[in-house]
């Protein structure tokens, strides 16, 4: 087997290796949004307990049981779940925070320890923190495995226990660490975790393979699966100067068992097939997000912004925990009109407390609000309606970092809508993106709804809290497959105003036409938002009305 893996025999090698050594490669990263084939993979995988980036240190490592104590009358501790098992799977992964990155970490050093940590990341920054992608094994992208390039993934329990049986027996080249560690140097891999997990994966390859000495396909494969991930790949020169120089004679009396091992691969032969394992952009994009992270000094002990604050509201019955604190005045006030009763039963201790008593503390949280200007740039008019948004926009971002409001941009013209302002608070970049807008051509209104829904969907899922603002004069006259019709057109804006509305987001449509619109107006009865007809709006009068029908 000459070859390196394809992407569906990457997934079943992994699945493969993960089921006959889970302590010796540590766990498995699997990166990918929800899809059939990442379910299937899932279901493929050791069981294992769940974990999410929110447990608690008492849930982690035990500690007192304080509902159970209240309960029984005597202290009540609770094991972690650490001690109760070797396997655990964390799930949103991209979202642990460094301090939980950091105890996982140090529990993945201690012997028998293995974690599937599943990344739903989208953007490059939002990845597995670095603590944990270093003592992972295993990795697998999602990004472009297709559903129907999936087949079965069953595993024969027999066939495992026979590879486990025979791994402790498993050979290694003399020479496969020293290989492994010059290429991970040449790599730009400054961990020393890297090799040896590769040559764990090698043993556990070989010993499914049935191979009492790892071959040089299995060290190839086991490199493609731990190893390509992890650096930069340097570019294979296209031919030599001078072949090297053959490797010396062994001395005598030397032990010559190597020279009944097969034949070594050179290590650029190695390296290609390094290089070859994973597509050019997820090995930018894994090497995009550990620059993001190091930029945002995403390390131990790092603060990181929430999004969520708010001021205390009156306290509610439950229990604590994942981030629940007691209220302990509210929880003796709603004690104190039983005691008497509870006395009955014979007890004599001065308080009693039961578990319908406990208080949780809440806060009415608010989330950073995303103003989304949808601006209509078609036409004759359309370097005036920009000259607006974009005063509009400054004057926002004004008053911004008071509110810690974001704005974006989103410009709809020719057949298409853009992007031009991803969600921010720069008002220096704000100008630079604002500074050269092309306008003219058609209106693809409901390209431009269409856009808006998707960014209003992502900054959602980010715990923000988007608004739509919409400046158009409502003559859409192309559809969303590019024909000019005024007709479809409409019927493909109404129905992402319809979509707008049943997930909730507010919105606001402003007629810029020189006389209102009735086609607005259904617009704005589809939005379920106010409709404002603006035919002369200047960019001070604009943030005026957004702020009083949006912010206010």
């Amino acid at each position: 087997m000459n070859e390196p893996l394809s992407p569906w025999e990457r997934v079943t090698t992994a699945v493969t290796l993960l089921a006959v050594d889970p302590s010796g490669l540590k766990g498995l990263w699997l990166r990918g949004r929800a899809s059939p084939v990442r379910e299937q993979i899932i279901t493929a995988l050791p069981k294992a307990a769940r974990i999410h980036p929110g447990i608690e240190d008492a849930a982690l490592f035990g500690g007192v049981d304080l509902a159970a104590t209240l309960a029984a009358g005597h202290l009540v501790r609770a094991e972690g779940v650490l001690r109760q098992t070797p396997l655990l799977t964390l799930t949103m992964a991209e979202r642990c925070p460094p301090g939980l990155a950091a105890r996982l970490a140090r529990w993945l050093d201690d012997r028998g320890s293995c974690l599937i940590a599943q990344d739903e990341g989208a953007e490059a920054d939002e990845s597995l923190p670095d603590a944990l992608a270093d003592r992972l094994g295993l990795f697998l992208d999602l990004g472009d495995l297709l559903w129907s390039e999936a087949t079965p993934l069953a595993m024969d329990p027999a066939q495992i226990k026979a590879a486990q049986a025979r791994l402790p027996s498993v050979r290694l080249p003399e020479t496969a660490l020293a290989r492994l560690t010059g290429l991970a140097f040449a790599m730009g891999i400054n961990s020393l975790r890297a090799p040896l997990l590769t040559l764990a994966a090698a043993r556990a390859l070989a010993a499914w393979r049935g191979e009492d000495l790892a071959s040089e396909d299995s060290l190839r494969h086991a490199a493609e699966m731990t190893l390509a991930h992890r650096g930069t790949l340097p570019q294979s020169d296209d031919a030599q100067d001078d072949p090297p120089p053959p490797p010396p004679p062994p001395p005598e009396g030397e032990d010559r068992q190597a020279q009944s091992e097969p034949d070594a691969l050179p290590d650029e032969v190695l390296l290609d097939a390094i290089r070859a394992a994973l597509p050019a952009d997820v090995l930018d994009k894994l090497a995009a997000g550990r620059a993001a992270r190091s930029a945002k000094g995403n390390g131990a002990g790092a603060v990181r912004k929430g999004n969520h604050r708010g001021r205390p509201l009156p306290s509610t019955a439950g229990t604590p925990g994942s981030g629940k604190r007691i209220d302990l005045v509210a929880t003796l006030r709603a004690a104190a009109p039983w005691q008497k009763l509870r006395r009955l039963d014979g007890s004599d201790t001065r308080l009693a407390i039961r578990k319908s008593d406990l208080r949780i503390r809440r806060y009415q949280q608010s989330s950073d609000r995303v103003l989304i200007f949808a601006v209509d740039a078609s036409g004759s008019s359309a370097f005036a309606r920009l000259a607006e948004a974009k005063g509009a926009v400054e004057l926002l971002l004004a008053q911004a970092y008071a509110r810690r409001d974001h704005v974006a941009l989103i410009a709809f013209r020719g057949q298409n809508a853009e992007l031009i302002l991803p969600p921010t608070r720069s008002l220096v970049q704000t100008k630079r993106r604002l500074a050269a807008l092309p306008g003219g051509g058609g209106t693809p209104l409901a390209a431009g709804l269409r856009l808006a829904f998707e960014l209003a969907q992502q900054t959602r899922a980010r715990g923000m809290t988007p608004t739509l603002a919409l400046l158009t004069d409502g003559r859409g006259n192309v559809a969303l497959d590019g024909t000019a019709s005024r007709d479809a057109a409409e019927a493909d804006s109404l129905t992402f105003a319809r979509a707008l509305r049943a997930k909730g987001f507010p919105a606001l449509v402003i007629d810029i036409a020189n006389r209102p619109q009735p086609a607005l107006h259904r617009m704005a009865e589809a939005l379920g938002a106010p409709y404002l007809p603006l035919p002369r709006a200047d960019a001070a009068r604009l943030s005026a009305v957004l702020q009083s029908a949006l912010v206010g």
